[in-house]
């Protein structure tokens, strides 16, 4: 095969030279006068030239030329199979369309010579790489006119943004329980690296982060299944090689969508970066009974605090009520008044002191 390619390249050499030769005979014979007399063995001397001159550049430089153009076609079709589908139709259009402002800029631009010819090359450049670049950028508008039209209705009130999920809050779990009363409105995007994040945390070797992982997966096939919330999966890697959280904040901000968490540190990121965040843990804080200074309650007294001569507690949600002079009463259940009431993004806090303990009577009754 090799012979034979090499055979048609030194063909096609000398075949080139020749024309080359027959094209530019003008300028040959104006720089050989002698070749410039009647009769055609002089300048055939010239066409001869030509025809072993191509011949031999195929026939030498023709095999080298096939590799280097097979190693190019391999490397264009690794990086065509390596992008999505999806950025190839979106860059091939902004491509077409970047030429053809090109060519209706440069129409006019033919009487100006060599300039001409140098400024409509650089146009035609310059306006398809920016045609190119921009459809990549926008490709999801481009592809999925119904992106588009949710920003538009998002933009006059008529829309819901749709709802960002990371990993922390699908582990949680109480996602699926917001969603069934129905709070959560517009639709739940699942982000692909996000399903990766939860499939390498359910195949971990650590049983503690194999259980939480696996957990996690059973939610969203609980919300797939169980709940009337439109569910979406977003495929497309945003910014390869960047953190989850960053992921998660551009992609926000691509789709001009909200991310719901229940991750401190994610929250606070967001709020610098102006991303709307929908934190669980402050959902939770908000829906728990108000509790004012002065009420009464009562409360297992469970373990020491902090403090010299406080006890901790829990309420049944889970709010701890640190009790001033409780840890003589560790393992019992008391009846404290509230003192004040700390609120944080992380949780809510009760401080109370001790008032007396609370008979049989109200243990067996709790």
């Amino acid at each position: 095969m090799d012979r034979v390619t090499r055979q048609i390249l030194t063909v096609a050499g000398a075949v080139l030279g020749l024309l080359a030769i027959i094209q530019n005979r003008v300028a040959i014979e104006e720089a050989w006068p002698y070749l410039h007399s009647p009769g055609w063995p002089h300048f055939g001397i010239a066409l001869g030239a030509g025809i072993v001159g191509g011949g031999l550049v195929g026939y030498f430089l023709g095999p080298a030329l096939v590799r280097w153009g097979k190693a190019a076609v391999a490397w264009g079709e690794g990086r065509l199979q390596r992008t999505p589908t999806q950025d190839l139709l979106s860059g091939s259009i902004g491509l077409i369309v970047g030429l053809l402002v090109a060519f209706l800029v440069g129409v006019d631009l033919g009487g100006l010579g060599l300039l001409g010819a140098v400024l409509r090359v650089a146009i035609t450049i310059g306006f398809g790489y920016l045609g190119l670049r921009v459809s990549v950028r926008r490709k999801d508008e481009l592809m999925r006119p119904q992106n588009w039209m949710t920003r538009v209705k998002h933009r006059s009130g008529e829309g819901v943004k749709p709802k960002i999920l990371d990993t922390s809050v699908i582990i949680d779990g109480r996602i699926a329980d917001i969603c069934r009363t129905g709070f959560l409105e517009g639709p739940l995007v699942i982000p692909g690296f996000v399903l990766e994040e939860l499939r390498h945390i359910a195949d971990s070797a650590d049983v503690l982060k194999r259980n939480r992982g696996r957990r996690g997966l059973d939610i969203l096939n609980r919300i797939q299944k169980e709940l009337h919330v439109p569910v979406q999966v977003y495929e497309r890697d945003v910014d390869p090689g960047a953190e989850v959280d960053s992921k998660l904040l551009k992609l926000a901000r691509q789709l001009d969508g909200k991310v719901v968490t229940n991750d401190f540190n994610l929250n606070k990121v967001a709020e610098l970066q102006g991303v709307p965040v929908l934190n669980i843990n402050e959902l939770a804080n908000a829906v728990k009974p108000v509790v004012l200074p002065g009420e009464e309650m009562v409360v297992h007294v469970i373990k020491d605090g902090k403090e010299a001569g406080q006890g901790v507690g829990y309420l049944d949600d889970g709010t701890m009520i640190v009790v001033d002079g409780g840890r003589k009463s560790i393992g019992q259940t008391v009846q404290v008044v509230v003192t004040s009431v700390l609120q944080t993004a992380a949780g809510r806090m009760i401080f109370a002191k001790l008032k007396s303990p609370v008979s049989m009577e109200v243990q067996e009754a709790r």
